[in-house]
This record gives structure tokens, C-alpha cells and sequence, in this order.
């Protein structure tokens, strides 16, 4: 009933959804391409116009969060609403996946011991994993920021959109 506001609303999801890709690509966060891929909106299911509203649902991993708002570690402070805690246990959770170790093998970082020689990809991880615990994760705001810009248009076309389908309604 309402096409020239669900086509803003599309049109809206697209550039958030272009943006927050470019951004990751630029902030070369695109190690598996997992964040990349599953940054979407559903179109069918989640993008409903009605007549006296409209809803639009975006879909990303679930570390996406993470990702683009930061995480506070134990010694390093970011304004965020994640932290890692002292009893947290990264160490653990590297244990188990090797997330950090694939990571390193993948982008070719590789630690030094104390006599300068390399250390392998596990002990690599584990190191990567500590660090992180104590530094955090600096936020990115790869989606927030695309989100927010095209927010700001959103309106006025919107309402333009609306004001369309609204004389469409009249003269049918």
C-alpha cells in the first residue's frame, strides 16, 4: 500500500549496509569475510510499512556489537558497554577454539620469544588473547556511524515518500 516508503526504507538499508561494508573492507576487518557477508536487512519479513507505522531489522553476527561499540579491558578503559573482567577467561575460551591462532596464521603475525625467535601460532594466540583481555577492543563504529548519517536524511524522504503514497491513495 505504502511502496514509495518501503522503497525509501530499502533504500535507506542499502546505504547503511554499503557503508558499514566499506567500512570494515577500509578498517581491514575482513579477516573470514563472517561480519562482511552477514551484514544484511531482511527485506520480505522485517521490513513492514503499515499505516500508522514501520519497522526495518538489520542482521549481523553476533560479535558485530563488539566490534563496532568496543570492549573495555581490565587495564585499558573505553566508553563502551562491554568490558572484560578479571575473572573473565579469554585464555580459556583460546584454549578450546584457537580463534587468535587462526587469526595470526591467517594474517601472517607470528610472536618472538626473549631470544628473538619465533613462537608458534598457538603460543602466538594465547598472547593475542591476553592482551586483548588486558587492552580491550577499541570501538570501530563501522555500522553506528553509516547508521547515524543516513538517519539524519531519513526523515524528509520519508515524509516525502509518504506524502507520494498518501495523493496515490486520494486519487485511487
Amino acid at each position: 500500500m505504502l511502496s514509495n516508503v518501503k522503497t525509501s526504507l530499502e533504500t535507506f538499508a542499502k546505504r547503511v549496509t554499503s557503508r558499514a561494508r566499506a567500512n570494515l573492507t577500509r578498517n581491514k576487518m575482513n579477516v573470514s569475510k563472517d561480519l562482511y557477508n552477514s551484514l544484511d536487512y531482511n527485506k520480505a519479513v522485517d521490513l513492514n510499512v503499515s499505516k500508522n507505522s514501520f519497522s526495518l531489522s538489520f542482521y549481523l553476527e553476533d560479535y558485530a556489537d563488539f566490534q563496532d561499540k568496543g570492549v573495555s579491558g581490565t587495564e585499558r578503559k573505553y566508553n563502551t558497554p562491554y568490558s572484560y573482567k578479571a575473572s573473565s577467561n579469554l585464555l580459556g575460551l583460546e584454549y578450546h577454539t584457537g580463534t587468535f591462532a587462526k587469526w595470526a596464521k591467517f594474517r601472517g603475525k607470528q610472536g618472538r620469544n626473549k631470544l628473538g625467535q619465533f613462537i608458534t601460532y598457538k603460543q602466538t594466540g594465547f598472547m593475542l588473547a591476553s592482551l586483548i583481555k588486558k587492552k580491550g577492543i577499541k570501538p570501530t563504529h563501522f555500522f553506528t556511524k553509516p547508521f547515524e548519517a543516513a538517519f539524519k536524511d531519513l526523515p524528509s524522504e520519508v515524509v516525502d515518500a509518504f506524502g507520494l503514497d498518501l495523493n496515490n491513495i486520494i486519487t485511487e
